[in-house]
């Protein structure tokens, strides 16, 4: 394989790894937030021994989370500098504000949120705990909006002398900011955080139950973790909704292979498995329409027209038009000190040809189709689990709140290995989000052969083997050091569970 296969395997790697922490992190950070928040409101000791034993297990992610987070951004620079150096005035702007704002606040109050316990007062306490989980998800707020601008590039110019893509003002900044594609994917990746809390609670005080402990602390962590699951379920549903209309306004290519559609139509047909078809959903949910036009991949390789009229070119067109520009640029950059005439008619011609520039250095058309058949599955599981997780949610709040939940064993058991499938359901998505996008690291404008570093495949494999190692090492400490924390339990006194 060469460096640019091996170094997308390392990226993925390690933010598959680091997506094992984060959405644990925006869950339990509400989840304990909650508890406190009826610890103070209650007065109920209870409720305060509840939240610090989930405030350790947040404690304990978060670590190992903080510590794949960096290595992944310094990946930018090391595996993908071509990139970095062609974004770095606009990606690194919301990157920064994410490391200044949301990751000062988020580290300072936790702080104070672990550790001060008996040294501050119970609001100012609380309002730490409330802080930490905020911080946590501005913080991912910022993040989505780099990855957002990745999938839909708006409020960028691209500047023929720096050769750079640039933020030229304040209003597009806020264009970045308000990316639609960033914020359906900010309440859709935070949202499915608060279902993997919910899920991780309700699993593990599943655990308890199964074994006949602290019988009242997991009854009552149970509801709460549903409750705060359930709410998560619902608004991903919503969001999702949002992500496959912005899927199909900005990124077909993604849908259709999400849809394994070679050929699209109007009134098209949601796949749940192949043979199994639902007539005209597809197009009710990519449109909003119930025969709005969807493009499948052939569609999208030949050129058709959109349900706003326009036409959408071939890609062998695009390819077309994005070496002109290529070209154009060459032309300009080569004559704008000596033959500014010239100069001038060149970037006339990559201005016009400009939005193109990407497909330049795709080689052939089927280039742009991305690994069909595994975002296919991808979400088909990330769908199919997402409605078995809201199911067994559902079923835990409603027999929690009955008190009848050791009467049925089989539901403790499910909620107990719905702890790994609420992982493989957020992999999964994003599996279908980046995976979907390829061959792309910025839609349509930078492809990967052309973001890659200066580096030997040999040296990738290498850092790739060294870095699986070392992950491997955190995920089984961490996984040790929970357990143990589990299996010890809540500090509250057995005659009060």
């Amino acid at each position: 394989m060469d460096v640019v296969t091996w170094s997308r395997i390392q990226f993925a790697m390690t933010a598959a790894y680091h997506w094992l922490f984060v959405p644990l992190t925006l869950g339990l950070a509400l989840v304990m937030a909650v508890m406190e928040t009826l610890y103070v409101v209650k007065k109920d000791e209870f409720w305060k021994k509840t939240a610090q034993f989930w405030m350790k297990l947040f404690a304990i992610n978060f670590a190992v989370g903080i510590a794949t987070g960096i290595i992944l951004e310094f990946e930018f620079g090391t595996n993908w500098s071509n990139y970095s150096w062609f974004v770095g005035d606009m990606f690194g702007a919301p990157l920064a504000i994410e490391g200044i704002l949301a990751f000062f606040l988020e580290a300072t109050f936790f702080a104070v949120m672990f550790f001060g316990w008996n040294k501050v007062s119970k609001r100012f306490h609380l309002a730490s705990t409330w802080l930490t989980g905020i911080g946590a998800t501005i913080s991912a707020f910022w993040i989505l909006v780099a990855n957002g601008w990745m999938q839909n590039p708006v409020g960028t110019t691209f500047n023929p002398d720096t050769v750079r893509s640039e933020m030229a003002s304040a209003a597009a900044f806020w264009e970045v900011v308000s990316n639609p594609v960033a914020v359906s994917k900010f309440f859709h990746s935070v949202t499915s955080g608060w279902v993997t809390g919910g899920v991780f609670v309700v699993g593990v005080s599943a655990w308890y139950l199964l074994k006949g402990r602290e019988k009242k602390f997991a009854t009552k962590s149970m509801l709460i973790g549903g409750l705060v699951g359930l709410v998560g379920s619902a608004a991903v549903m919503l969001s999702g909704d949002a992500s496959g209309i912005h899927a199909a306004e900005f990124q077909p290519m993604k849908l259709a292979a999400a849809e394994g559609l070679e050929d699209g139509g109007k009134g098209a047909a949601f796949t749940i498995v192949p043979g199994i078809k639902v007539p005209h959903m597809l197009s009710l949910l990519a449109t909003h329409d119930w025969n709005g036009y969807v493009p499948g991949i052939n569609d999208i390789l030949n050129g058709y027209t959109d349900n706003e009229g326009n036409v959408i070119p071939s890609v062998a067109d695009k390819m077309a038009m994005g070496r002109t520009a290529l070209d154009a640029l060459a032309t300009y950059r080569a004559n704008k000190d000596t033959n500014p005439e010239l100069a001038a008619q060149a970037r006339e011609v990559l201005d016009a040809n400009v939005q193109y520039m990407g497909y330049g250095h795709l080689e052939k058309p089927e280039d742009v189709i991305p690994p069909v058949g595994v975002v296919f599955w991808a979400f088909r599981f990330m769908v199919g689990l997402g409605m078995l997780l809201a199911l067994v949610l559902l079923l835990s709040v409603w027999f929690a709140w009955k008190g009848k939940l050791e009467n049925y064993r089989w539901l403790l058991w499910t909620a107990l290995w719905c702890i790994p499938l609420v992982y493989i359901c957020g992999q999964s998505g994003w599996i279908v989000a980046e995976v979907g996008r390829q061959p792309w690291t910025i839609q349509g404008l930078l492809p990967v052969n052309v973001a890659i570093s200066s580096l030997s495949a040999g040296t990738v494999k290498t850092t790739f083997f060294v870095f699986l190692a070392v992950f491997a090492l955190f995920l089984v400490i961490e996984i040790r050091i929970m357990l143990r924390a589990i299996r010890k339990g809540p500090e509250v006194e057995p005659e009060k569970l």
